[in-house]
């Protein structure tokens, strides 16, 4: 439990500037991870639409939109 807000304030602040966002890695790690789910025949899925009522319903309950609007 964090007991001094100010002293996590403070650590969350050097911890973001601490670690500056490398573009390059990151494209290169997304790449990467197509690349072996592409292999292992995760992605792209056979049935784009597979599942696709699953994610609405969560998108309407992270949203708020009533089910039948």
């Amino acid at each position: 439990m964090i007991t001094d807000a100010k002293k996590w304030a403070a650590f969350e602040e050097e911890a973001i500037r601490a670690d500056k966002p490398d573009f390059r890695r990151n494209m290169r790690l997304v790449e990467a991870m197509y690349r072996e789910a592409a292999a292992l025949g995760a992605f792209p899925p056979a049935d784009l639409l597979e599942g696709i009522d699953v994610d609405i319903r969560i998108a309407r309950v992270v949203n708020g939109v009533p089910p039948h609007s």
